[in-house]
């Protein structure tokens, strides 16, 4: 029996784009009988139906048939979690579970400066990269060290697109130990229902004659709503664009977009009426603008119901990956509204093009990022860390 300990942010109900490839990773390795898993992560304030956590409790819970260590929080500095009851919970696992491979979910300072000397020798070492400290500069040249002795001790390092590799000032120095395996889509969640199909045939009847342009996420900075608002206002008034989601810059948005109806903010959707959106969408379109897109989840799901995609260049990050230029979509100059507006007026004006592209993104999703491929990664991966001396 081989036992892995996967350490995240956070984990489900609370959602976020680290916390779902964990589970991704969790769910892969579950039909192998020879493995037993368990988790350990911070806990925060979230509920999704019976699942209740609160943020100051630590609990022991499972999610998917797997064991979660959740360890309450007494304040969070920095988008970092702090903990009294981490170090010791973490030092308990190590000791009594005593997993064979420990993978680590990067960016994760508080934790990590624990587990480096705790870390038995003989334990395989896993180090998940999705992304470089970029926004907390000073954090970052803080635990610039910490890093390096992260990336030395790992006996394999994942990254989630071969252009954060490339970009990514640390692990193009440790190229040799660095594999790609891509985030995934969860296909059976985004299959429609007859009411999902109704409901976006009524989106589209409701903007008959319109190009329907959808975007969706985290109303912050990084991900660049600000820009698809600007670019909205050099736009003629066939297009209709839905923004979805929630966050710190939602008031500010509306504010800014108050005086151009052609924009709709729907708030925060549920699956069904996000995968209705898709469903009716001519264009879709990620704005984001920087490195803290380390790959883009909403982006391979819009494509994947082969919507051309529009978005902007960002060095190293996997965004551009995800979106190839002139192949699933068009790529613009990072922040250059004029340049975004124009993508998404050449796209309506070549329903030809539109079709091509998206057809093109498609396939492109099913070929690299599916669950399924992601499955036989991660199983492969974990195989071959397992062999190594």
């Amino acid at each position: 029996m081989k036992k892995i300990l996967q350490i995240s942010n956070y984990q489900y109900p609370h959602i976020g784009g680290i916390e779902q490839v964990a589970r991704d990773i969790a769910d892969s390795l579950l039909d192998d009988k020879e493995i037993e898993q368990k988790m350990i992560c911070f806990n925060e304030d979230a509920q999704d139906g019976n699942y209740l956590c609160h943020r100051k409790e630590t609990m022991h819970d499972s999610v998917d048939g797997v064991e979660v260590i959740r360890c309450g929080c007494f304040a969070k500095v920095a988008s970092q979690s702090l903990s009294f009851t981490y170090p010791s919970e973490l030092k308990k696992v190590l000791k009594d579970f005593g997993p064979d491979i420990v993978i680590l979910h990067y960016p994760n300072p508080f934790v990590s400066s624990f587990l480096l000397p705790m870390l038995p020798k003989i334990t395989k070492f896993v180090l998940y990269w999705h992304l470089d400290i970029t926004k907390q500069k000073i954090l970052g040249k803080l635990f610039h060290g910490q890093t390096l002795h992260l990336l030395e001790r790992a006996d394999k390092v994942i990254a989630t697109s071969p252009n954060y590799v490339d970009g990514s000032p640390y692990l193009s120095q440790f190229r040799a130990k660095c594999e790609v395996i891509p985030n995934c889509i969860r296909m059976e969640r985004l299959t429609p229902t007859a009411a999902i199909y109704k409901k976006a045939e009524l989106i589209r009847k409701e903007n008959e004659g319109k190009i329907l342009c959808f975007g969706v996420g985290r109303h912050v900075p990084y991900k660049g709503f600000t820009y698809l608002v600007k670019a909205s206002k050099l736009l003629d008034d066939r297009f209709r664009i839905y923004i979805g989601g929630k966050g710190e810059l939602t008031q500010s948005l509306k504010e800014e977009a108050k005086d151009d109806p052609k924009i709709q903010f729907l708030g925060r959707v549920s699956d069904e009426d996000m995968i209705a959106y898709y469903l009716a969408c001519d264009i879709f379109c990620f704005p984001s603008i920087t490195k803290n897109e380390a790959f883009g989840i909403a982006l391979a799901e819009g494509m994947y119901f082969a919507n051309p995609a529009v978005t902007f260049t960002i060095p190293g990050s996997g965004v551009n990956y995800v979106n190839l230029a002139d192949v699933t979509g068009i790529e613009c100059p990072n922040g250059d509204v004029r340049a975004y507006a124009n993508a998404l007026k050449t796209l309506a004006d070549n329903p030809e093009l539109r079709e091509k592209y998206g057809i093109a993104a498609k396939q492109r999703v099913i070929d690299k990022f599916t669950y399924r491929e992601f499955k036989s990664r991660i199983n492969d991966m974990i195989c071959r860390v397992r062999k190594q001396n």
